[in-house]
């Protein structure tokens, strides 16, 4: 798919955007579905890493696999993973990261109903979303590759394999990448983790926050000056994430932009088997990729 990047002018803000296509990051999600749940160890998830190779392997300038057997908490049993580096401008030491994990949940332990609780999560929402971004920001990138930064898309599986309580547990695939990660390192990352909310509010998350401040407010200011007013200045809770175990295990600046609160405050899909692409906004997604499309061609300036 060719992609035409066009550049127009918010006259309110008097900043410049780069298009992105919510729709094809919605047909993302839903392909993404298609293949079932994608937990370690299930069909849907061998089967979807195949594809998810195959397709950044005719993109991207360098691709690469990392493969590890680690142990699961949830279902205690020994797992296969797959974490896919996906590289533009690789000979760049000024770099940037933008990271997703693509693999789902094994139980809806947090659904309303009892009876439904040992049956797995869809992730449309918590997984699919932000790999649909990275993905079309791939095949961005491929039509119009940055020329004076590194731009890396990092596709983490076993994030969402922990037991509450216990938060050493989580983000397992990101430990794993981060024991073969070379530097020279990114100068900073940025975590898309449940962005697709239709009821769309982004607070900042506490860890990233702590840690990496500035980011926060380079990504913030931008969104606000796009006219993204979803992106509010009010300090969320903190979230143990693959933002935050990159930055523990690597040191490297990490935010994470996540609506917690899906769809609201006052009703739940998050580990329930409702996380389906029918909950999923192409708007919601045009608002997230519009604003690291325009981020990562700023930096390219």
């Amino acid at each position: 798919m060719q992609y035409i990047i066009i550049l127009f002018i918010n006259f309110l803000f008097c900043q410049e955007a780069i298009y992105f296509n919510g729709q094809r990051a919605k047909d993302l999600i839903d392909y993404q579905c298609s293949f079932g749940p994608r937990y370690p160890g299930s069909k849907g998830h061998q089967q979807f890493a195949d594809s998810l190779k195959v397709f950044l392997d005719r993109l991207v300038d360098m691709n690469i696999v990392y493969q590890d057997t680690i142990f699961s908490p949830i279902s205690n049993k020994k797992v296969q993973i797959t974490n896919m580096l996906a590289r533009f401008n690789p000979r760049a030491s000024n770099r940037i990261m933008f990271l997703a994990h693509w693999d789902t949940r094994e139980f809806a332990d947090k659904d309303e109903n009892i009876d439904f609780r040992k049956r797995p999560v869809l992730g449309a929402n918590d997984g699919a979303s932000g790999v649909s971004v990275l993905m079309t920001l791939a095949e961005m990138l491929s039509d119009n590759p940055p020329i004076n930064i590194g731009v890396d898309l990092l596709f983490l599986d076993a994030e969402d394999m922990g037991t509450y309580g216990d938060p050493d547990s989580w983000g397992l695939g990101t430990k794993s990448f981060s024991k073969h990660l070379k530097k020279p390192y990114p100068r900073y990352a940025v975590c898309l983790d449940m962005i697709a909310d239709k009821d769309q509010e982004f607070l900042i998350e506490g860890f990233s926050y702590r840690y990496a401040p500035d980011i926060v407010r380079k990504v913030w200011n931008l969104a606000n000056d796009l006219g993204y007013n979803q992106f509010k200045y009010v300090l969320g809770q903190s979230i143990i994430d693959d933002h935050y175990v990159l930055f523990k295990n690597t040191g490297i600046p990490s935010i994470d932009i996540i609506d917690f609160q899906y769809p609201n405050s006052s009703k739940n899909y998050w580990h329930t088997i409702e996380d389906t692409p029918d909950k999923c906004s192409a708007k919601s997604l045009e608002a997230v990729g519009t604003v690291i499309a325009t981020l990562i061609y700023n930096e390219d300036k």
